[in-house]
């Protein structure tokens, strides 16, 4: 195994093209809980091209084979934050230490994370975001009204 760098370009790329529309090569969960873990995660592979398909990994196949961490707010942050095995992993991180293409996690009411969110932009005064559910692309993260967020900073990918 070895580890590769994550493309945080692809994934911005992906983001910009998709936030606004839903690609056909993946469900859309917006009516069942919501799609916006599933679109940071499309925006990931995006820019990691690898999927995990072991029994406790990261992948999509179709709407009914998919992991849990494809489209689970928890279990992505489960995923990245414990993963040791391939595909992409990451670390939480302090709000300056994120970048392009890393995620940040929101709690609307500071007990549960709720929301996934990518990373597209990053300046002195604000990070800028793209997701899914609450279609956006390029808005600012202080314009959320939460309670608790959390930053994944993917750190690379295992390969075989």
């Amino acid at each position: 195994m070895k580890i590769v760098e994550y493309n945080r370009g692809k994934a911005k790329q992906y983001a910009k093209k998709w936030a606004y529309l839903r690609n056909p090569d993946y469900y859309n969960y917006d009516k069942i809980g919501g799609d916006c873990t599933n679109f940071v995660s499309q925006c990931i592979f995006a820019g990691v091209a690898y999927m995990n398909y072991e029994k406790a990994g990261w992948y999509y196949k179709n709407a009914n084979q998919k992991s849990p961490s494809w489209t689970g707010v928890e279990f992505l942050h489960n995923f990245l934050t414990q993963n040791k095995s391939v595909g992409p992993f990451g670390k939480i991180v302090e709000q300056e230490e994120l970048q392009v293409g890393d995620i940040i996690q929101l709690s609307f009411d500071g007990n549960i994370y709720s929301h996934s969110l990518l990373v597209i932009e990053k300046t002195q005064d604000d990070i800028y975001v793209a997701t899914h559910t609450f279609d956006s692309y390029g808005k600012r993260l202080s314009s959320y009204q939460y309670q608790n967020a959390r930053m994944i900073h993917i750190e690379g990918v295992r390969i075989w």
